[in-house]
């Protein structure tokens, strides 16, 4: 087992390809660090540069290392090919025990000796290494920044409890940028590339113990111990949710794979079996894996499958309903007592079933009675609640109200907006404030039927 904890909270970094270009990944990954206010030494090495970012430029690894008087805990490597191999052998003479690679080059090109070449320095120094060929890693808790995307371009998450292990860099930074801006809190971000020797499974374990990650996101291209993933997935899916996107399923796509990471990939009803045996939550598209992240994450534990709505557009009700049966939850009516107190304090035009439909004249003290009444009533286990803000009369004290309630966690609430700006900003306050949104009625649903089957009610 690889100890990879150095990587997310060490007390020292060393970047070898450190540049005052600010055009230069190096340059993008030191600016990074300091940006985010790691509070660790920090070590650029550039033999052609004395000073960067008002800090002190080492000309190789080994007088780096020398400075910091002991093995630096993390080198980060973003030079060629070649030299990048023979950084990584200094590293191992010097004891340097953890290498996070950038570098390009290797087996993704067809470069499969320079991949060999790599391993087996690795190998023979018993290097904990990460890459080649990946974006990097952040982690919000120890404040660690190393990834060669700018801030100016890629929103940086706040804290929470999703972590992402992701072997495709595009992939994961555009899923990042994301849920980021639409208020999801991140732990981890890790970006693995060819995996030499550290891959998917190994941080899937990691993951599995850390105190900091309530949910795990992975997109994967290639499972390389398909018998040890299983096992791992099954322990760590009793303790948290693991939601995975598989890239590669067609004959194309497993085509694409091999030349972008080097992965092979195998067949889809392979993959779906090993998930379903592991209790992996399979994501079909990343519109899925950004779903099912945001209930996840948000919400507490479901008792049931039974979804009371409650809506001010008709037809969204009925379009719940549908989204609901197809995904094997229940419409349960709300209690007789329920009903008869909607039905006494609300307008003659209101339906107060399931959905309990306040019309399009609904106010926002018509939603807190029926959001008192549903989250008290023991016919349902789940709020599903439509807010169509274009209806003239709902004030937006709405937003707070909901929040209010979501926070007293009594059952998990999901909420419905679907429109342009203006209620895309109030239901960023929503997501922003531990309340999960969603657009249309079936992503909804089909977030609620993976929540409920995650947690087997």
């Amino acid at each position: 087992m690889y100890i990879l904890d150095k990587f997310f909270n060490p007390k020292s970094i060393a970047i070898i390809g450190a540049s005052r270009d600010p055009e230069k990944i190096g340059h993008v990954l030191l600016n990074n660090l300091l940006t985010s206010k790691y509070s660790g030494k920090i070590y650029p090495v550039n033999p052609n540069a004395k000073l960067i970012k008002s800090l002190r430029c080492y000309p190789s690894i080994e007088e780096a290392n020398k400075a910091n008087k002991e093995p630096i805990d993390l080198v980060v490597i973003s030079i060629p090919t070649e030299p990048s191999i023979k950084a990584t052998e200094s590293c191992g003479k010097l004891k340097i025990k953890n290498v996070l690679s950038i570098t390009a080059g290797f087996s993704e090109i067809g470069n499969h000796d320079a991949e060999k070449r790599l391993k087996q320095i690795i190998n023979k120094y018993k290097m904990n290494f990460i890459g080649p060929n990946c974006l990097g890693i952040i982690d919000a808790f120890s404040k660690l920044d190393l990834i060669f995307l700018p801030e100016i371009r890629l929103k940086r998450p706040e804290r929470g409890g999703i972590s992402f292990i992701c072997q495709s860099g595009a992939i994961g930074s555009a899923t990042l940028d994301l849920l980021s801006s639409q208020g999801l809190g991140f732990s981890k971000f890790i970006t693995y590339g060819n995996a030499t020797t550290i891959n998917e499974t190994h941080l899937l374990e990691y993951l599995g113990n850390d105190k900091n990650t309530d949910v795990i996101c992975m997109y994967i291209e290639g499972v390389r111990e398909g018998r040890r993933f299983i096992d791992i997935a099954k322990r760590v899916s009793l303790k948290k949710p693991i939601i995975a996107l598989k890239g590669g399923l067609t004959e194309s796509g497993a085509h694409a794979t091999l030349s972008h990471t080097g992965s092979l990939a195998g067949s889809a009803e392979v993959y779906k079996g090993a998930f379903k045996q592991a209790k992996v939550i399979r994501a079909e598209t990343l519109h899925d894996l950004y779903d099912f992240a945001k209930i996840l994450e948000k919400s507490p534990k479901p008792k049931g499958r039974r979804v009371q709505v409650i809506t001010n557009g008709g037809g969204f009700g009925i379009l719940c309903v549908d989204g609901i049966d197809k995904n094997n939850l229940k419409t349960n009516m709300p209690s007789v007592a329920t009903q008869n107190i909607l039905k006494k304090k609300l307008p003659r035009e209101c339906i107060v079933h399931n959905p309990i439909d306040l019309t399009g004249g609904a106010t926002a003290e018509q939603y807190d009675l029926a959001l008192k009444h549903c989250l008290d009533d023991k016919n349902s286990d789940i709020l599903l609640v439509v807010l169509l803000l274009q209806t003239p009369l709902l004030d937006l004290k709405v937003i707070d109200m909901i929040k209010k309630y979501n926070d007293k966690h009594q059952k998990p609430i999901v909420v419905i907006m679907t429109g342009g700006n203006f209620t895309e900003t109030q239901k960023h306050r929503l997501e922003s404030g531990g309340v999960p949104c969603y657009t249309y009625p079936s992503d909804a649903t089909k977030s609620i039927g993976a929540f409920c089957d995650y947690y087997n009610v």
